[in-house]
This record gives structure tokens, C-alpha cells and sequence, in this order.
């Protein structure tokens, strides 16, 4: 198994039981090993009283990003802190994309930086996920 099919098949085993990302409208565009791009776009019900997107959808969308990318060498890995912070805002009707990539990962720990953009191409926040890998995998790798 390739590193490339490996990502791929543990992000679908992830996606099919996410039922968070996938409520809120998110897709998985692109996954690889230790790299995911997900992007959603923002709906009426995620403005906040500023009539653009509440920063907790923009930290649900970056976080989603940063799971994918740090699980896709089928070892179940959980975020043990994150950090965001907000450039621009997100606009309504707007897709965002959340482009996770690899930082650093050695053991059982990982360091993942993801940029969420605008249509524009405009940075809207910028996220750092530390992750640790837990026990278990995502698939059997011998069936």
C-alpha cells in the first residue's frame, strides 16, 4: 500500500463517520499523507451579529483540516492543542478552504499549520494544531 492510498483510505473510513463536517456543509477536496484541503461555504445560519461568519465555523473548518492531516497515516491521532487566529473576515455565501501541511511529526506527536482562504485568495485565519497519536488504527492493513 502506497502512502497516497493509505491517506485515502483512512480519510474515507474518517469521512463516513463524521458527521460534524459533514452537517456543516464541509467537503474533503484533497487528502495525502500528513496534508488535507477541506472547504465549506459559509451559510446564513454561521453569521454572527456582524453579519459574516462566526469564528467558531472558521475553527470547526481549520480543525477538520488539521484531523484529516494528522490521521492519514492510519494511526488514530487526537489534537492535544490548538491555536487560531483571525485575519479577515469569512463572507457569507463565501467557500473557505482549509489547507492543512504537515509541520513536524516525530513518535506520537505531530505539529500541523493550517490556512483557511476566501474565494479571493485572501488568508482569513491561520491555525496550528498539535496532535497525538493515540492507540489504534483506522482500517486493517491486511485486508
Amino acid at each position: 500500500m502506497t502512502p497516497q492510498d493509505r491517506a485515502e483510505r483512512a480519510a474515507k473510513v474518517m469521512w463516513d463517520d463524521d458527521p460534524a463536517s459533514q452537517g456543516l456543509g464541509m467537503s474533503l477536496d484533497q487528502i495525502g499523507p500528513g496534508t488535507a484541503v477541506i472547504s465549506m461555504t459559509v451559510r446564513a445560519d454561521m453569521a454572527n451579529g456582524h453579519g459574516i461568519c462566526h469564528g467558531g465555523f472558521i475553527f470547526a473548518l481549520a480543525d477538520s483540516a488539521f484531523a484529516f492531516a494528522c490521521n492519514s497515516y492510519n494511526h488514530r491521532v487526537v489534537a492535544q492543542h490548538n491555536s487560531i487566529t483571525y485575519l479577515a473576515p469569512g463572507k457569507l455565501g463565501e467557500r473557505l478552504v482549509a489547507t492543512a501541511r504537515e509541520a513536524s511529526r516525530a513518535g506520537r506527536s505531530g505539529i500541523y499549520d493550517v490556512t483557511v482562504t476566501g474565494e479571493d485568495g485572501r488568508n482569513v485565519a491561520l491555525f496550528r494544531g498539535h496532535s497525538r497519536q493515540i492507540s489504534g488504527t483506522h482500517f486493517d492493513e491486511n485486508d
